[in-house]
């Protein structure tokens, strides 16, 4: 078979596994509605927002981030199960390789990362009024949010060996990423080593590009985001296909024909 048709099949596996997981999906849906309409309401009366905009209307965007991001890489990180019942070294053995076998499991998660941010996007008139061409601009967000979301979950899930971990995951992984991001209160209220911590966050630029979509007050250039965002995505890809490669195929292979040095004790 061959990569194109590899990494298309586990697209297909993949995404047909995570519809039927219907409570994460709902979960994943109801996080960012319940932080923004939930939370938001005892907000409102506190905040101070600069443009006078409801916090309802702040945190929108960095709701949607939120879909995106929980979706994107807890599908990501589900190869976990892979490798726990084998599947996973079953599918790096393949012929096609291991950068078909991460390039489908990254659409997969980014589909479903697009798919449960797309749903939040739709229900955007709760909150905020957005024009058609913002829907747009926000909808090419969702999609390059879900893929770079993906690519840091492989990331995560190259060193995960037990689904056990789920729960640290979110903990110490996840949430963290989205307090420091701006996506749930303006990061120049924080002290300087957050500030600081906020900047080195992808995620931070996930949510600063949404706003950008949404027409609100943003915090870096649209190139400095999509530079961050890109480069994130290439980095966290490369990273994981060298963990994920336990016959080191990328690196550390001797061309055909050529010998290895002995490794054993010499006489």
């Amino acid at each position: 078979m061959s990569a194109a048709g590899t990494a298309w099949g586990i697209v297909v596996r993949d995404f047909i596994r995570s519809t039927r997981q219907r409570s994460r999906l709902l979960a994943g849906l109801a996080r960012p509605f319940i932080w923004v309409f939930l939370v938001g309401a005892g907000f409102n009366g506190i905040a101070r927002l600069q443009g006078g905009i409801s916090y309802q209307a702040f945190a929108y965007p960095g709701g949607i981030v939120m879909a995106a991001l929980f979706g994107g890489m807890l599908t990501a990180i589900s190869t976990v199960y892979d490798r726990e019942f084998g599947m996973l070294r079953l599918m790096l053995a393949s012929p096609s390789g291991v950068g078909a076998v991460l390039s489908g499991k990254t659409l997969s998660a980014a589909i479903v990362g697009s798919m449960q941010a797309g749903v939040v996007l739709a229900c955007s008139p709760l909150a905020v009024h957005l024009t058609s061409k913002q829907y747009a601009a926000a909808a090419g967000v969702v999609v390059l949010v879900s893929l770079v979301s993906a690519t840091l979950g492989l990331l995560v899930a190259s060193r995960l060996t037990s689904v056990e971990n789920f729960g640290g995951v979110i903990n110490v992984i996840l949430f963290p990423l989205l307090f420091l991001s701006g996506a749930l209160y303006p990061t120049a209220g924080m002290p300087v080593v957050l500030r600081t911590v906020a900047r080195l966050n992808p995620v931070t630029y996930m949510v600063d590009l949404m706003r950008h979509g949404f027409g609100q007050h943003a915090e870096f250039d649209v190139r400095l985001d999509l530079g961050a965002l890109i480069a994130t995505a290439v980095v966290a890809f490369g990273l994981s296909a060298l963990l994920f490669d336990p016959e080191q195929r990328f690196v550390g292979r001797k061309p055909p024909g050529e010998s290895r040095p002995p490794t054993g004790p010499t006489v």
